[in-house]
């Protein structure tokens, strides 16, 4: 699988770089870039991603926005 990391700013602010590792599913998440030393964190990524819907009829009772019995709108 290949994970996108990013690399941890020293300070407040500091710049962010993003890159893709190639690794198994099995490894551990690295905590260091493999060629700075920098601390990294595994940026987590896929799942259902945003999820909305329009209400259909104005009715919140129906759960229109998809949030519960009594919408969420």
């Amino acid at each position: 699988m290949t994970y996108l990391y990013e690399t941890i700013p020293a300070r407040e602010g500091g710049e962010v770089r993003q890159f893709e590792i190639k690794q198994s599913a099995n490894d551990a998440p690295l905590t260091k870039h493999p060629e700075t030393g920098e601390p990294i964190r595994r940026v987590i990524l896929g799942g259902w991603g945003l999820v909305t819907s329009k209400p259909s009829s104005g009715n919140s009772s129906q759960g229109g926005c998809g949030c519960g019995p009594s919408g969420c709108c």
